[in-house]
């Protein structure tokens, strides 16, 4: 079937087309050349900060209308600082290496032939999320940092903000002759045109849901275009029997207060037996004072004044909220053994001053981030020096973990020889 033929079959085609089309001249630009353009989008976000605003507002007006609170108002919601700080990601990302081009390895064989691993974009990514319109420049800017078109299918709640940040965005590609369509916000959200849109496997390389684990699901279920999947984030903090209790204590309150509905939250607190007496009782009182409900298992409910019994499926929870699973522990291995029973292969947490055990802590489990005497809430591409992220891969495939720039572009083979033959005798 020709072009032709398949541009008439559908919209979302067309726009996918049109994508895939402009992404080679992103794929063409200089590296100082999407710097500027990168840095442009952040200054256009800055001029535009006003209407965004507006149309966040009526977005989380609408939200609210129909009963949306909590974790999910709170990723819809943007002020001056918010946006200020999306803004400045761009020009982050515009600071770092590009990955285009890049030579991970070199070797010469004794034939001869000399062999190089370079870095080249994937090509088309589509981004599919819901409300996050942090995303719809994050995911831009690290797209086209990494040489790729992008087509951002945002979800309905936060509509007007995905149009008004692709708007400003959009503007910088004019200014600097690029194709807009190398930034395609969808704006049919009907979930059919979700499905096409994923089954272009002729067209897009690879898709990223992010969002509740309900979209993932769907997503990784109706598509036949590679999926980056992150189903949810059931991150643990272990105390150590060595850990420093202040330390963990704070570790503890970072991690589940300072923003609970985010996926690098923690949810569930191990503690070692032999600090159960003198850590617990503290970080009741403490997240008490911050209206954490607290769900434990009996040996921890005996020196956590309120907390309720927890349940089988609050050690799989991602609760998203001010609510925190606690469970006492007689060794290191049975923190492990937990974690590796209901951990999701997000973020998990040691506070211990023994290096031995964390050493073993961090050999023993496979999570993609795991944090010594650190908080979960560093599980972030921005923090972790990516400028930002276009999500968090819990999927064992090219990408593990956080995602920025570099994990949009894969390696290929560049071989250069002088004439050397396989089967033929010179």
């Amino acid at each position: 079937m020709s072009d032709l033929a398949d541009e008439s079959s559908s919209d979302i085609r067309r726009q996918a087309l049109a994508c895939r089309e402009a992404a080679q001249a992103v794929a063409a630009l200089s590296t100082e050349a999407k710097n500027d353009l990168l840095r442009a989008m952040g200054d256009a976000l800055d001029a535009d900060a006003e209407a965004i605003l507006v149309a966040n507002a009526e977005d989380l007006r609408a939200a609210e209308a129909k009963g949306t609170a909590g974790a999910m108002l709170d990723r819809l919601k943007l002020d001056r600082q918010r946006l200020a700080g999306i803004a400045n990601a761009l020009r982050e990302v515009a600071d770092l290496p590009d990955p285009v081009g890049m030579v991970t390895r070199r070797e010469t064989r004794p034939n001869g032939i000399e062999i190089a691993r370079v870095r080249v974009p994937l090509g088309v990514v589509a981004m599919i999320y819901e409300a996050r319109p942090n995303v719809t420049a994050d995911a831009a800017a690290l797209c086209l940092k990494a040489g790729n078109g992008v087509i951002l299918r945002g979800g309905s709640e936060a509509v007007r903000s995905n149009v008004a940040i692709a708007g400003a965005l959009k503007r910088a590609l004019r200014d600097h002759g690029i194709p807009e369509a190398a930034l395609t916000l969808v704006d049919d959200l009907r979930r059919e045109t979700m499905v096409e849109l994923l089954r272009l496997n002729d067209i897009v390389d690879l898709a990223i849901p992010r969002g509740g684990e309900g979209l993932i699901r769907f997503v990784a279920e109706h598509a036949r275009v590679p999926v980056i999947k992150h189903y949810k984030g059931v991150c643990h903090l272990y105390a150590d029997a060595d850990a420093d209790l202040d330390l963990a204590l704070d570790l503890l309150l970072d991690g589940k207060v300072s923003r609970p509905g985010v996926c690098n939250a923690l949810e569930t607190l191990l503690v070692h037996a032999d600090v159960a007496d003198a850590f617990l009782p503290r970080a009741a009182a403490m997240l008490s004072a911050r209206d954490v409900q607290l769900r434990a298992d009996a040996r921890a409910m005996a020196r956590m004044p309120g907390a309720v019994p927890a349940s089988d499926e609050d050690w799989d929870a991602e609760f998203l909220d001010l609510i925190l699973a606690v469970r006492v522990v007689d060794t290191l291995d049975d923190a492990i053994a937990h974690i590796r029973r209901h951990g999701s292969d997000h973020t998990e947490v040691i506070a211990t001053r023994d290096e031995a055990a964390a050493a073993r802590f961090v050999h023993a489990l496979r999570s993609a981030v795991v944090m010594v005497n650190a908080s979960s809430r560093f599980s972030d591409g921005g923090e972790l020096g990516l400028g930002a992220e276009i999500g968090i891969s819990t999927t064992r495939l090219h990408a593990y973990g956080p995602m920025g720039a570099e994990s949009l572009t894969i390696e290929r083979f560049v071989v250069r020889g002088s004439g050397q033959t396989r089967n033929l005798r010179n």
